[in-house]
């Protein structure tokens, strides 16, 4: 029986030494049970104040916490840790990287609801997922499913944030079947987490707002300069590579 696991992590920030301080969880499985995780870990590396500005953790919380590996979540993390299985987060990149410095090796199929997001409702100006939560509105329904399991809902807190996770996906799931009647959704999913995004118009920049391809016509010397100078992401890269290459047919 196939069990899925929403996971956000909270972290000491986003540079190469930082990790993990929180992890928030459901787990589901097909019966319809969930499994609800909020552990925090304490850790060597000083918290950024840049993120505690955004999670509101300090060091005081972490006193006397497991390590990330001696969590209650990480020993399950690890317990479900094979293909038959589907690991779940918003940014899925960074969450994974995350648990790969603690020593995780990955065997779950993954879904990242960001780019199923940004593939599935193509329409909206942007995807963070507090963004989705109001425009799509999952507000109107979050406080009852947080009753259900206990959980306090904040935003950019771990257990927080899976729990409008967990709703959102079920409006992929629906979204998915909506557009691939004759796909098994969460197998689209997972197809669809490994298919980068083009995207269409920048949202960002001197060019916010513009059409991308438009913008290669004009001013290609800048997309270059962006390409090799910024961190970009992964689809904004294959967006770019597209649009300044010999090969347009997109």
């Amino acid at each position: 029986m196939a069990h899925y696991v929403l996971f956000d992590t909270e972290t000491t920030g986003n540079k190469e030494e930082d990790r993990v301080i929180q992890f928030g969880a459901m787990i589901l499985d097909q019966t319809g049970k969930v499994e609800a995780y909020n552990d925090f870990c304490s850790t060597n590396i000083d918290i950024k104040v840049e993120a505690m500005e955004v999670h509101n953790i300090t060091p005081d919380l972490l006193i006397g916490k497991p390590e990330a590996t001696q969590t209650t979540f990480y020993k399950r993390l690890e317990e479900l840790n094979t293909n038959e299985n589907y690991i779940i987060a918003h940014n899925i990149a960074f969450d994974m990287g995350m648990i790969k410095k603690e020593g995780f090796v990955n065997q779950y199929k993954q879904i990242d609801t960001l780019r199923c997001a940004k593939h599935l409702y193509p329409e909206l100006p942007y995807h963070r997922l507090q963004y989705l939560r109001y425009a799509l509105e999952l507000y109107k329904t979050e406080e009852q499913e947080a009753a259900k399991h206990n959980i306090v809902i904040k935003a950019h807190d771990a257990i927080g944030d899976v729990l409008v996770m967990k709703l959102f996906l079920s409006k992929l799931v629906g979204k998915c079947r909506e557009i691939y009647p004759d796909y098994n959704p969460m197998e689209k999913l997972v197809e669809l987490t490994s298919t980068p995004v083009f995207i269409k118009t920048f949202k960002f920049g001197k060019h916010k707002g513009k059409d991308i391809a438009e913008v290669a016509k004009e001013d290609s010397g800048y997309l270059n300069w962006m390409r090799t100078n910024m961190d970009l992401d992964e689809d904004l890269k294959y967006t770019l590579d597209k649009v300044l290459g010999s090969d347009n047919n997109y």
